[in-house]
């Protein structure tokens, strides 16, 4: 069973690709019951012919009891300068959800998209008790199909010739990784003038996004639906992602977008080869995750 809490736009884009690719029984949870029941009485309409799936809404979070995968997706507040800003709305919510998610379902996988992700992850984790493999943010994944969006338009051609990754935090301080950028699985050289507009378009891509349809939707929750799915299918799935860092990177002690492999097991932190400025950069990024992580 997947448990979705929270039917906003991403949530119940969740929905739908899970209940359309008949991936398991779903359960949409949300504050407001009849949103949570129309949701479902819409999405249920997606599942296929063959198959015996259900799809539930309620308001009650003890209906997550026996679930495989929690997907968070709850939202408050509004982003003004950086997602931080919403801190103050979110993590209240997420500590009174976490003590529920460790009460009727502690041996979940819980997938987050809360923002600010990374804050919202750690905090997770330090509430429930639960193993850091089995708490993932999704953030870096999103953010690295932004950065390969916008290496194909500077380098003509269409996205399926790209490979890009992105880690740190999602957000303001994201790191792009040039020296892994392949173009038709070849290294590319983009000058430094090139490279500082891509790292500006892609740490500000929410910018234009949510100035023209307030907030992204189908990319997070296809990116969240591939997690869930690599989870519930058993199926590796090689993303970066916000998992808590033990040393790995020369980063502890916080939750951040690494390269991870993700099973029905949960997330591993890969180890992957990163040029020095590329590391100092991630190791700012996360100093500031830091920072913001005792503010809670």
């Amino acid at each position: 069973m997947i448990s979705i809490i929270g039917t906003g736009r991403v949530g119940s884009a969740l929905g739908f690709l899970t209940a359309s690719t008949s991936l398991d029984d779903i359960v949409l949870v949300d504050r407001n019951k009849n949103k949570a029941m129309g949701e479902a009485l819409d999405i249920v309409n997606t599942i296929p012919q063959n198959s015996s799936i259900s799809v539930t809404g309620t308001d009650d979070l003890e209906c997550i009891s026996g679930s495989k995968v929690i997907v968070v997706t709850v939202g408050a507040g509004k982003i003004v300068t950086d997602r931080f800003d919403l801190m103050p709305y979110t993590v209240p919510i997420i500590r009174d959800m976490s003590k529920k998610i460790e009460k009727y379902s502690g041996n979940a996988k819980v997938v987050v998209i809360t923002n600010p992700v990374d804050v919202i992850t750690y905090c997770i984790l330090q509430e429930t008790g639960l193993s850091p493999k089995n708490v993932i943010g999704m953030g870096s994944s999103l953010d690295s199909d932004r950065f390969r969006y916008l290496l194909s338009k500077v380098l003509h051609t269409d996205q399926s010739q790209i490979e890009s990754i992105v880690l740190g935090e999602h957000g303001n301080s994201m790191v792009p990784i040039f020296s892994r950028v392949k173009f038709d699985g070849k290294s590319v050289g983009l000058n430094d003038n090139q490279m500082a507009s891509i790292t500006n378009d892609v740490r500000n891509y929410w910018k234009p996004l949510t100035d023209l349809k307030v907030a992204s939707v189908f990319g997070a929750a296809k990116h969240s639906y591939d997690i869930v799915r690599a989870m519930i299918k058993n199926e590796k799935l090689k993303v970066p992602a916000s998992v808590m860092v033990q040393g790995e990177y020369g980063i502890s002690d916080l939750c951040i977008g690494v390269p991870v492999s993700i099973d029905a097991t949960g997330a591993s932190i890969e180890k992957i080869n990163l040029d020095k400025n590329e590391l100092d950069s991630l190791k700012i990024s996360a100093d500031i995750v830091k920072n913001n992580i005792k503010k809670i």
